[in-house]
């Protein structure tokens, strides 16, 4: 896959600095870079971003997670390699990205087991990095990022 963008350096600095300060309020969420990153893997496996299940791989190693995790995360409900919280916070990032064709999303059921495992704080940062993750999949599958590429 080639990139459709050829100079990537006309991108408006601004958009990059609010990015970055959504990666510090995700950051600052006190939630575990690991489950950050499964979520992140998540969504964009759902979504089919090779560029970002490259970068959550590689982020989910950099915090310290197994390649048995990582690589299980395509049939999370069936292995069992996750923790309950874990399992709340994947089927979040799950039920929000497929929002397409009338999709239920978030169930009450998602949310309230989401709620028995994280305070509020975490939700917010967990829900931030479920959209931010979105964000570049979208864009990432429209400009044809391949993985392993860097942005910026």
């Amino acid at each position: 896959m080639q990139n459709r963008l050829k100079n990537k350096s006309t991108d408006n600095p601004d958009v990059w600095k609010a990015i970055g300060h959504m990666q510090k309020a995700i950051a600052s969420g006190d939630v575990d870079p690991k489950l950050l990153a499964l979520v992140h893997l998540r969504a964009s496996r759902v979504n089919g971003c090779s560029a970002c299940v490259h970068a959550s791989v590689a982020g989910g190693k950099k915090a310290g997670d197994t390649d048995e995790r990582l690589h299980n995360v395509a049939a999370w409900r069936e292995a069992p390699f996750y923790t309950d919280a874990e399992r709340a916070a994947l089927a979040l990032a799950e039920a929000a990205t497929r929002l397409q064709d009338g999709a239920e999303g978030v169930t009450d059921e998602i949310w309230e087991e989401v709620n028995a495992h994280f305070t509020e704080e975490q939700i917010g940062a967990i829900n931030l990095e479920i959209a931010l993750t979105n964000f570049f999949n979208r864009i990432n599958r429209t400009v044809k990022e391949p993985a392993g590429q860097t942005w910026g």
